[in-house]
Formats: C-alpha cells, sequence, structure tokens
C-alpha cells in the first residue's frame, strides 16, 4: 500500500531552500529601500532651496522676518524619513546651507549616506566624505 505525502526529509528541504532564499533577498530588498528613500532627502532639500531662492529674489535676504520658511527649520521631509535644517550665514553675501540627516527606520541603518547637503551655490555633498554622486543619485 503506497501512501501519497511528503517525508520530513522532503519538507525539511524546501525549508532549508525557502530559508536561503529568504536569507539573501531581505537584506537586497532593504538596501534597495534604503537607496529609493534617499530621494525623499534630495527633493526635499531642493524644493526647500527653492523655497528660500524665491524668497531671497522678492527680499533680498534669507532672513526670518522675510522668509519664514527658515523658522520651521528643523523641517521634517516631505516623507519623514530626514530632519531638514537650514543654517543662513550673515553677509555680505549671505548664504544657506541645507542639511539632511536621517530620523527613521530604514533610514537610520544608510551607512552609504549618513546626510546630505545643499549650499546656495547648489553644489551637493554628502557624508561619509566621497560619497556625493551616490547618495544624490548621480551613479
Amino acid at each position: 500500500m503506497r501512501k501519497n505525502g511528503f517525508t520530513l526529509i522532503e519538507l525539511m528541504i524546501a525549508v532549508a531552500i525557502v530559508g536561503i532564499l529568504a536569507a539573501i533577498a531581505i537584506p537586497s530588498y532593504s538596501a534597495y529601500v534604503r537607496r529609493a528613500n534617499r530621494s525623499d532627502a534630495t527633493r526635499s532639500m531642493t524644493l526647500t532651496a527653492q523655497a528660500l531662492e524665491r524668497c531671497y529674489s522678492q527680499s533680498f535676504t534669507y532672513a526670518v522676518a522675510q522668509c519664514p520658511i527658515v523658522a520651521t527649520s528643523p523641517a521634517a521631509s516631505s516623507q519623514g524619513y530626514y530632519a531638514i535644517t537650514i543654517n543662513v550665514t550673515a553677509g555680505p553675501p549671505e548664504t544657506y546651507t541645507l542639511t539632511a540627516v536621517p530620523v527613521v527606520a530604514p533610514q537610520t541603518a544608510d551607512a552609504t549616506c549618513t546626510s546630505f547637503t545643499l549650499n546656495s551655490t547648489g553644489a551637493q555633498g554628502a557624508t561619509p566624505a566621497g560619497n556625493t554622486q551616490t547618495c544624490w543619485g548621480s551613479s
């Protein structure tokens, strides 16, 4: 009499294969999610810089009285993964530097891009040093 079904060994082999696939796929997926969420920082910083430049074109200053967006610093990025800080330096010429640092998971585990910077000249930066193109999506 032959019984249909799986033996315990066949079942354990299938579980082992699923475990190996999960061990490979989960870290890859997590890295992809962190890389995709970096656009939250770059997009939010670019929009903040545009608001500052709009304000400057109307009042010729980045001061809090003329640019209310400066008073909101630090502010959350659009999706909430980063905190955007505005640092205005008195002039002449007046300048600003925007800094984005991760505040919630999974971005807090992103060792490749621990912070982003953007200044009034449009220069982009990232830490650790040398990762600017990777962090800003240029490569």
